[in-house]
């Protein structure tokens, strides 16, 4: 079954990687193949917490995407694009800028999901405003998106799968990672005019023609507008809320696109539209097959191989899980590796006398697999949904368009990751 499972894996994602087939039906059809050789269940695919289908996060699209459904009928997409283009000056650099650091800033405090979605429309429009290919600016939001994630509990999923195992508080990640995403946040900004290089020539003529525009023209029911506003602040509030009202994103999100609909009066049709099924059901299928080699115990033998090679030295064991995260994370999605990774981190941590070197070893595990998210346009989340927005946009971002920058802003933000995770709890601890 392991063979199967490992087998199964390799040439769903070759097929993906290669798009020799759609996505869709490369996770789908792995996914079926699995389920009819009894690598894996129906009570392991859909009702497993560790093996099956992640509801929560299909959950958590589908309902984020209903209130952005909802949310485009008020024209706000149109009023954040055209106010980005015109404080960037029309310059597309500065427009990537601007956007990527609210991308960054709203993933702190919002799932990374939840942010693209609601920076990815904006994004489409003000290149559209301006005639140029919004594909460099989506692949750079979703990189922004996953750093910025890191900095807090609630900004990545796996900081939250991190703190239920470790003890760290909101806090405890506030303090010891915003510092580094700061530092990445600067690095990348300043990579940006290289790693996109030749992507910001812009039409002078459209430059003015943007400029001459009055953003406060663009909102259409402002009624609708407050509405969808005070829903909006609400689902947010639950989002940073849900660790003491004990009431799970995925609900939240759910509870409000159901209200948003209710007092909107929009048409089903009309939200309905902006649910992108195709990535909610190619998650669907990646979960199913990343859950046969969680339970075929592939992923737990690596784990354990990560532990084993570190033989009790707290700083080469923290630059190994960083790397390995890293590395990992980018092939297999983070949110089920961090699952399998933790109860190995912490025996790990049990053993280091020093708490803070302990710490040292949550805080690589969290680094390595949210930076290495980016690495390629499966590692997380955020990517997948990016690239199904950019799709059905009519800008299709492909496999390798996608990791060719991934991988090497991966490699830039661990190099950048481990001599602060040395300087900070080793050489001055």
């Amino acid at each position: 079954m392991t063979v199967i499972a490992i087998v199964v894996f390799v040439v769903a994602y070759v097929l993906i990687a290669t798009e020799w087939t759609h996505k869709l039906l490369a996770a789908l059809g792995g996914a079926g193949v699995l389920l009819a050789l009894g690598v894996v269940h129906t009570e392991d695919a859909f009702y497993s917490h560790d093996t099956g289908v992640d509801w929560d996060v299909i959950f958590l699209l589908f309902g984020m995407m209903v209130i952005v459904g909802v949310l485009r009928r008020t024209g706000v997409f149109e009023f954040v694009a055209i106010w980005a283009a015109k404080r960037a000056k029309g310059s597309p650099l500065r427009v990537m800028i601007l956007l990527t650091l609210i991308t960054a800033f709203a993933s702190a405090f919002l799932d990374n999901v939840t942010t693209v979605l609601l920076i990815a429309p904006v994004t489409l429009l003000v290149c559209d405003r301006l005639g140029i290919n919004p594909v460099p600016f989506l692949i750079a939001e979703v990189m922004a998106s996953n750093l910025g994630g890191t900095a807090t509990l609630i900004g990545d999923p796996p900081n939250i799968i991190i703190a239920s195992r470790s003890g760290l508080t909101f806090n405890d990640f506030l303090l010891h990672l915003a510092p580094l995403v700061v530092i990445e946040l600067i690095v990348f900004t300043l990579v940006l005019p290289w790693l996109f290089k030749g992507s910001f020539a812009v039409d002078p003529e459209r430059v003015e023609d943007v400029m001459r525009l009055n953003e406060r023209e663009a909102i259409e029911d402002r009624t609708l507008l407050i509405k969808s506003g005070l829903v909006l602040a609400a689902v947010l509030i639950g989002f940073v809320g849900h660790s003491f009202l004990h009431v799970e994103p995925a609900v939240v999100a759910l509870l409000g696109a159901g209200v948003l609909v209710l007092i909107s009066g929009v048409a089903t049709r009309d939200y309905m539209n902006s649910v992108e099924w195709q990535t909610l059901l190619f998650f669907a299928g990646l979960f199913v097959m990343v859950g046969a080699l969680v339970k075929t115990g592939v992923i737990g033998d690596l784990a354990e191989e990560v532990g084993k090679a570190t033989e009790g030295d707290a700083l080469l064991a923290t630059m190994l899980i960083l790397v390995v995260s890293a590395v990992l994370s980018g092939v297999v999605d983070n949110i089920p590796y961090v699952a399998t990774m933790s109860p190995v981190v912490q025996q790990l941590a049990a053993g280091v006398p020093d708490p803070s070197q302990a710490d040292a070893l949550w805080w690589a595990l969290a680094i390595g697999a949210d930076f290495g998210g980016n690495a390629t346009a499966v590692g997380a989340s955020a990517n997948v949904v990016v690239i199904g927005l950019a799709l059905r946009a009519g800008s299709p971002i492909s496999f390798w368009e996608f990791t060719r920058k991934g991988i090497v802003m991966t490699a830039i933000t661990i190099v950048v990751a481990a001599p602060y995770l040395w300087l900070r709890y080793f050489a001055f601890a």
